[in-house]
């Protein structure tokens, strides 16, 4: 794994991380769990959120020695994953993403600290925006069950835009017309890991085949003033 590649353009692709029998479990429960989901709310799922309280898989995943051994090297045997996301982009479901930085953390409860803020509900799950040396200690590993290429949504990154901080929208759009942006195709059973503050974006797919993405954040244990994450795996 290139370490220097991680920090200096915010992102790093490894291939062939996931072992087949895994790729299979997990497909097999995130089909389970998406057709409760379907039931219930009586329409399609193509995302999940709280993937830590549906799927122990994912629990079991974000423990495992092989997703620490891809963390512990930048954030420290002290970090803790605390949220993942599931995501699928086939033309049935699909849409655009904008350039933007993941700058919103799951937290156990609202108490106000300067640079938190504002908060919001995401399914249920309290949520704020957060300053940059909590970012900045924080570290994404998404894992594809499938092939992930330009035609299906593969996400496209500015490479070291997260040395920049959060930004606003007129320095986004100025990174944009500086920066060529790099298209991170990952085969089935790879990773991608990213920095939050990395800009990415992603395209409508145009091919019939899935996009399986279990994405997994993890974070120094940083938080201030009596915050406390919605969740900690370790």
């Amino acid at each position: 794994m290139s370490h220097y590649q991680l920090e200096e353009d915010g992102f790093t692709i490894l291939p062939r991380v996931l072992e087949e029998a895994t790729i299979i479990h997990l497909l097999t429960e995130i089909q389970r769990v998406r057709e409760e989901q379907t039931t219930l709310k009586n329409s399609p799922v193509y995302a999940l959120r709280n993937l830590f309280q549906v799927l122990p898989s994912v629990r079991q995943l974000a423990a495992s020695p092989l997703a620490r051994s891809l963390v512990e090297p930048y954030l420290g045997t002290d970090c803790v994953a605390v949220r993942a996301i599931y995501f699928d982009k086939i033309p049935s479901a699909n849409w655009k993403v904008p350039y933007h930085q993941d700058l919103s953390i799951a937290l156990a409860s609202q108490h106000e600290v300067e640079g938190f803020g504002p908060w919001s509900h995401k399914e249920g799950v309290l949520h704020a925006l957060a300053p940059n040396f909590v970012l900045e200690q924080m570290l994404t590993i998404r894992f594809h069950l499938n092939d992930c290429s330009k035609e299906n949504g593969a996400l496209r990154v500015l490479p070291g835009s997260h040395r920049h901080g959060r930004l606003e929208a007129k320095r986004i759009e100025e990174l944009k017309a500086e920066t060529e942006e790099v298209f991170c195709e990952v085969e089935q059973g790879g990773v991608l890991l990213m920095r939050p503050l990395l800009l990415h974006a992603s395209s409508p797919s145009q091919s019939p085949n899935h996009r399986h993405v279990i994405h997994i954040e993890y974070a120094g244990k940083c938080l201030p003033q009596g915050l406390e994450w919605h969740e900690e795996i370790q």
